[in-house]
């Protein structure tokens, strides 16, 4: 069928009320994407111009396409419509990603259209072929304008889709995220425990966590997995069950990584590399720990004396069999543990050599964070943490970005008043 009698249209006009229906589409971005409210939009400004009067969505079930709605001014269909993705308009339709059909075009199967109600129209596919949306099209109108217009709509959905599952997995990472990072520090005898978390990202892949073991003992963790996001979300919150399921059937702390690490070998996401150290304290000052591939936290002892603990293994995922050792150290009153994750001990040098290749650039390091620490020594945990990440601003001079996650833990053992 051709449609050399239509009425000429004013592709001026057209083209505005094509831009009011993509606004439509992409008008608040943080709310669910609303097919229904788009079809309308499609008919109601599109009607004049092009023929548009009714509508179908079907979904992908399988190798067929069910129908899943039907919108206004098109004909009800009582009985459930599957449609085979072989049918020729469908094909058409995922490999082009649209499609217009005429009535009198032999490839259409009669009997089918006839129940639909359908005479002439065009599809698009949408979703990466989650979804086929086809549109009644009055005979007469012109094809091209047709087919121009909601290739440009189906493009605006598509991207709108695509920004709705990306602010679904974020807030479903940022979910994970928050019901695991501690909202309080623990009170455990006397001493002053202060942990603190930035992201990269919205989520990002370090967790810090206060286990209680018993009365007399606090478990410590600082992890990192590798990546961000939603992977990296998922790998910690293994890591945090993992832990504290271990820890509460009694396993020792060597079993309990041990454990951890066979459950992120055999793990099948993207993110699979975690470094983590976890430690047990004492109400008496003794602390005993792991380090499976994690940068060494370090014992500062009141008179200025370092210890770090860097006694464990590899990290966590690429060996199945690996096996870890124990460190060990005392606190007394006035020293202090320290525990940091790499996006601290390895921030590059500021930007004011941007020629410098990466490679070449100084790393904010250990020595640095050491140093920090010393100088506040006497204070709370929460303000030496504060002071290390202060440090690191102030080294990567303003305006300067982070290149990863970044987390601290600091644990006090004060002094007696009068020592």
């Amino acid at each position: 069928m051709t449609a050399t009698n239509r009425n000429p249209i004013d592709h001026r006009l057209l083209m505005q009320k094509v831009e009011e229906v993509i606004d439509h589409i992409e008008r608040d971005p943080e709310e669910a994407f609303n097919v229904h409210s788009v079809v309308d939009e499609v008919i109601s400004r599109l009607h004049d111009d092009l023929g548009i009067y009714g509508a179908r969505l079907y979904e992908i079930e399988g190798d067929s396409y069910r129908l899943m709605s039907t919108f206004p001014d098109h004909r009800r269909v009582e009985e459930v419509v599957r449609i085979p993705r072989t049918y020729p308009p469908i094909e058409l339709c995922l490999m082009r990603g649209l499609v217009y059909m005429e009535a009198d075009d032999p490839r259409l199967d009669p009997e089918l259209e006839r129940m639909l109600g359908v005479k002439e129209f065009a599809a698009i596919e949408i979703g990466n072929e989650q979804y086929v949306l086809g549109f009644s099209v009055t005979p007469g109108h012109g094809q091209e304008e047709v087919l121009f217009s909601l290739g440009a709509v189906r493009h605006s959905i598509n991207r709108r889709l695509r920004e709705d599952r990306v602010h679904a997995v974020i807030r479903q990472a940022r979910q994970i995220q928050s019901s695991i990072m501690p909202r309080e520090a623990p009170v455990f005898g006397k001493f002053d425990i202060a942990g603190c978390s930035k992201s990269l990202d919205t989520v990002g892949g370090d967790l810090f966590d206060y286990i209680p073991i018993t009365d007399k003992i606090l478990g410590l963790a600082i992890a990192d997995a590798s990546g961000h996001g939603l992977p990296a979300a998922l790998q910690v919150r293994d890591i945090y069950t993992g832990l504290r399921m271990g820890l509460a059937r009694d396993f020792k702390i060597v079993r309990t990584v041990e454990r951890l690490n066979n459950i992120i070998h055999t793990s099948t996401l993207t993110s699979r590399f975690v470094s983590l150290f976890y430690g047990e304290l004492e109400l008496n000052g003794t602390f005993i720990a792991v380090n499976a591939g994690h940068p060494p936290p370090f014992h500062l002892a009141a008179n200025g004396e370092v210890t770090f603990l860097d006694r464990g293994g590899p990290v966590l995922g690429p060996l199945s069999d690996a096996t870890y050792d124990r460190s060990y150290v005392h606190l007394e009153p006035g020293d202090m543990l320290v525990l940091y994750t790499d996006g601290l001990s390895e921030a590059l040098a500021p930007a004011e050599l941007p020629d410098k290749p990466e490679w070449e650039r100084e790393e904010f390091g250990e020595d640095r964070i050491v140093e920090v620490a010393r100088a506040n020594q006497g204070k709370t945990a929460r303000q030496i943490g504060k002071a290390i990440f202060a440090a690191l601003e102030t080294w990567r001079g303003p305006g300067a970005s982070a290149q990863d996650d970044s987390t601290v833990v600091v644990v006090v053992y004060p002094q007696e008043a009068g020592d």
